[in-house]
């Protein structure tokens, strides 16, 4: 479900669970462990890349709603964690949306250094409240820091899922490519990383994100609870089932 491509000290993460790259227990937990992992093996930097035309669907509802209140609380604490790791690790991290890139799809772009998205019919967005899940602070925090606090709001209270081109005009994401073009300029940005001083890079970019540790260090447990009891509302529940019905139908 994830594969590992090395070129020289970039190491390529692709996710490769198809039909959506859907963000289940398994993957999130293998992803945070390859992200953390890949410094100590002699990657400088990464690109976050996916296999097929979807980035990635998000979580993967169908496998969640399966779980209990503990067992959603478990994955929450994982999905915190990988997200910290993305964000906050020690070498850049750019995303290479090959794709649709909804929901949990958008939230792993924003939390990397740089974003390439493939130019056409593909939408990205933090669509949340769509399916009937209010976005945490945290999250809405980091698209803020990305997009600005109004389009942030724009964003996030319609739960709206926007035109690669819009999303470029917002600031969502940093350049279009085509399609094909995306993992090799990805490729690209991340080589640029590394062609500067690596001490000065890296301090400088510590600085720079340091908005996202506090972002992470400030984070509430209770926010995490209200998403908790938000997921087991009876509003929740019936937009989340409806939704696992139509994949399984697509799928079928």
């Amino acid at each position: 479900m994830l594969e590992i491509h090395d070129h020289d000290a970039i190491r390529e993460l692709r996710l490769a669970r198809p039909p959506a790259n859907a963000l289940d227990p398994d993957l999130v937990s293998a992803l945070t462990r390859a992200v953390s992992e890949a410094p100590d093996a002699g990657a400088h930097a990464l690109v976050l890349s996916a296999s097929g035309s979807i980035y990635s669907g998000g979580l993967d509802v169908p496998a969640l709603l399966t779980l209990d209140r503990e067992g959603i609380e478990s994955f929450l604490d994982e999905f915190l964690e990988m997200l910290r790791t993305v964000a906050l690790s020690e070498v850049p991290v750019v995303a290479a949306v090959t794709g649709h890139a909804p929901a949990g799809g958008a939230v792993l772009a924003i939390h990397c250094d740089h974003r390439v998205m493939a130019a056409g019919a593909f939408r990205i967005g933090l669509n949340e409240v769509a399916v009937g899940i209010p976005l945490p602070q945290s999250l809405h925090s980091v698209l803020a820091r990305v997009v600005g606090r109004r389009q942030a709001e724009r964003l996030a209270v319609r739960g709206l899922l926007v035109p690669a081109d819009e999303a470029l005009a917002i600031g969502l994401v940093d350049e279009l490519v085509a399609p094909e073009a995306v993992v090799p300029r990805a490729l690209e940005i991340a080589r640029a990383y590394l062609a500067v001083p690596p001490t000065a890079m890296r301090r400088t970019r510590e600085l720079a994100r340091s908005d996202l540790a506090a972002i992470f260090d400030a984070e509430q447990r209770d926010t995490w609870q209200r998403f908790v009891d938000d997921w087991f509302s009876a509003e929740t529940q019936s937009v989340l089932r409806a939704l696992a019905e139509r994949l399984a139908k697509k799928s079928a």
